[in-house]
């Protein structure tokens, strides 16, 4: 995979596949633009250098050519971040497409229409990337959101630049992100995992068994080991289906000399709202009526010392239902905690939809090492699973 801090864009004209799939409100307007901006410094690279640039991503979920999902609406939050103008294709297979293309001056930017608008994106089809790829010079993935996607702007395109294909920086940051936790991580390497359900964890537990050094399970998915171990978690979320997986994960982690540490007091409730009444019980006896739905505060004692003293740390998941004010302590704490380790100098890494969230409504984001901005890719990754994307970069 070769960087594009390795080549120089003068005169070449770069089709870049970024990761514009922003949330947008009813009147249109960009409601996180953090994905704009983490593109910002590939397509400065190519146009600091002299090339011209032709961006193509997704937006949404589109049956079809559905305008509301128009890449159109996000041009004046794009233009805006950047500082520059933006040309505009609504057509991405178009022979208007192709002069305008053909025709971009040094410095000029151009943007697609939402490519999945065609059936032939999510398709792979080969017709199509090699139709994109007509109007460039030289390809540079920077989406690692959809780099777990064999799509034709994801994956198929590449074949048709042989040596001239290139990650951008967004992607590159990505991979080397990933890999300080899996593969370079300093030691004691910490992962931290929430969430709801243990089935979705599967993947990674598996994976992430060899690399690190201590586990945090906290959220939904920790009262199926504590019922495994025969407590009684009341009311709470609980996958009954897994609770002989879950003794194997703890036996399978003992083998290993991994410690693993699971909350041991949890702020509960009769009802999913801030409006009911709160308790704290220990996590072995909730009473029936009773849902744990943070941590409580004994376990957020533990788990912040657990936290400063790991090297490196993987959060993937928050440890309670966040959403509602009266159930974020356990999530912020935790987020302050391993904020300070960072200052000390642990490398930390978040990513996963929700912790994703929680990071940013918490104010967090620029405070860790790193946040991920692709959630099914960066659980793939952590499941050790080749990302077909990266892996066309490298063919």
């Amino acid at each position: 995979m070769i960087s594009i801090n390795e080549y120089d864009f003068k005169m070449r004209r770069a089709i870049i596949r970024v990761d514009f799939n922003v949330p947008i409100d009813s009147q249109k307007n960009v409601l996180d633009n953090s994905r704009i901006k983490a593109a910002k410094s590939t397509i400065f690279k190519v146009i600091n250098d002299g090339g011209s640039v032709i961006l193509m991503s997704h937006l949404g979920r589109p049956n079809g050519k559905d305008l509301n999902l128009s890449l159109r609406h996000i041009i004046p939050e794009l233009e805006k971040i950047l500082n520059h103008k933006v040309l505009f294709a609504d057509d991405s297979m178009g022979p208007a497409t192709q002069a305008i293309s053909k025709n971009l001056k040094s410095g000029e930017i151009l943007l697609l229409e939402n490519l999945r608008f065609y059936p032939e994106e999510t398709n792979g089809d080969e017709d199509f990337a090699k139709q994109l790829s007509s109007y460039a010079d030289c390809y540079i993935n920077d989406a690692f959101g959809t780099a777990h996607r064999a799509h034709a702007s994801t994956t198929v395109i590449a074949k048709f630049f042989k040596n001239n294909k290139f990650s951008g920086h967004l992607l590159s940051k990505e991979v080397d992100a990933i890999n300080k936790v899996l593969e370079t991580g300093k030691k004691p390497i910490l992962a931290i995992l929430g969430g709801a359900k243990v089935s979705s964890k599967i993947p990674i537990i598996k994976s992430i068994m060899s690399k690190v050094d201590e586990i945090i399970i906290g959220g939904g998915m920790s009262f199926t080991f504590i019922k495994a171990l025969g407590g009684n978690i009341g009311n709470s979320i609980c996958e009954d289906d897994k609770l002989d997986l879950a003794i194997s994960i703890l036996e399978k982690a003992k083998q290993k000399g991994i410690t693993v540490h699971l909350p041991v007091d949890v702020v509960c409730s009769k009802e999913f709202s801030d409006k009911g009444d709160k308790k704290v019980h220990n996590i072995n006896s909730i009473p029936s009526d009773w849902q744990g739905l943070d941590a409580g505060p004994q376990s957020r004692e533990n788990f912040s010392v657990v936290v400063k003293r790991a090297s490196t740390i993987l959060w993937n998941g928050p440890i309670g239902v966040f959403e509602l004010s009266s159930f974020a302590n356990g999530t912020i704490s935790l987020g302050e905690s391993i904020i300070e380790s960072t200052k000390k100098g642990a490398f930390s890494l978040v990513g996963g939809g929700d912790s994703v969230s929680a990071v940013k409504k918490f104010n967090f984001q620029d405070k860790v090492s790193y946040v991920s901005t692709g959630g099914g890719a960066m659980l793939e990754s952590l499941e050790g699973k080749e990302l077909p994307g990266i892996v066309a970069l490298s063919n």
